[in-house]
């Protein structure tokens, strides 16, 4: 009791402070979301988050390479496909010199240690930009599974080391790890976007790989933001079909659920900080409103106070600088 306890003792000074600090972050914490796009030589700013980039192949194995420098291990590829290759069976996704499966290569080809993630749904694959096959207006939710099946073995095969279906249908993982299985890829793991939200902020993603559909939205699909007991729902059975780590989209708002989710199961828990997120810390700091780099790391320590042992994260780059 006070005055023979003073809680500000252990707030004496930063060398205290650090001794006892309770959450920290390291370049171990990181998963790095990588675009990529056809061409040579091309590395292009995504107007909507500033300092972000698509790739090219070449400049995706220099990219990765300077990743590894930083200490940070994990990749997480998304593809922007060409127009003339989208069509509604998801049909390029299967396509074994595809982009997606060219990246792999060149990722594993530029760093082999390099773990290597993969965005597995078909919203950058379809003309309709939604994450399943459209009939009448309705995304398909078997039909699709059956094609995310066999995207994900298409990616293993490349040699990626985990899928991440971020898709959110029904009973995909257990298709997936089923294929998986079926095929011998023993070994490979499935990181499941398990509590998936229909967000308003994914927007500057959807930019960056031409994705946004093109009728109605993901309410069918993605959950509703106002449930909280539906991600634990969700993710347990996702881990009862075969997910090897769980993820929770977005970060910052969803922080609740991260706990929740960090309480119940017994697998890692990842939190996607997603582009929305990223935009508006980006915006507000250029302004002069924020002080960038104080919010960020404020950011990135109550995503894993929250429980989050991996953070798919934009500012993984910017962190690790910092840091270090």
């Amino acid at each position: 009791m006070y005055p023979l306890s003073r809680n500000r003792r252990l707030r004496t000074s930063e060398a205290i402070r650090s001794l006892v600090r309770e959450t920290s972050i390291t370049p171990n914490d990181f998963l790095v979301p990588l675009f990529v796009v056809e061409g040579k030589g091309i590395k292009e700013e995504i107007p909507s988050m500033p300092n972000y980039f698509r790739y090219s192949l070449d400049l995706l194995s220099t990219e990765v390479k300077e990743l590894w420098k930083l200490g940070l291990k994990s990749v997480l590829l998304f593809v922007k496909v060409p127009d003339n290759l989208k069509d509604n069976t998801g049909k390029e996704a299967l396509n074994p010199d595809g982009l997606m499966q060219r990246a792999i290569h060149a990722v594993k080809h530029a760093v082999p240690d390099m773990l290597v993630m993969t965005d597995v749904a078909l919203d950058p694959y379809s003309n309709y930009g939604h994450d399943g096959i459209v009939s009448e207006g309705k995304i398909m939710n078997d039909l699709t599974n059956e094609v995310l099946a066999q995207m994900s073995l298409s990616h293993a095969v490349a040699g990626a080391d985990f899928v991440a279906p971020s898709d959110m249908m029904d009973g995909r993982i257990f298709e997936i790890r089923s294929l998986l299985e079926h095929e011998g890829f023993h070994d490979t793991g499935i990181m499941s976007y398990s509590a998936k939200y229909a967000s308003a902020f994914y927007g500057p993603f959807r930019d960056a790989l031409d994705s946004a559909p093109g009728f109605g939205d993901k309410k069918t699909y993605q959950m509703d933001f106002a449930n909280r007991e539906e991600a634990i729902r969700e993710t347990l059975m996702d881990i009862d079909e075969g997910a090897d780590i769980v993820m929770v989209k977005p970060g910052l708002c969803y922080l609740d659920i991260v706990r929740e989710v960090r309480n119940a199961v017994d697998v890692p828990v990842a939190v996607y900080q997603v582009s929305g997120e990223y935009a508006m810390l980006k915006a507000a700091a250029e302004k002069g409103w924020l002080d960038h780099d104080a919010v960020m790391m404020e950011q990135v320590i109550a995503i894993k106070r929250a429980g989050a042992h991996i953070i798919a994260s934009y500012f993984a780059k910017d962190v690790v600088k910092l840091i270090s």
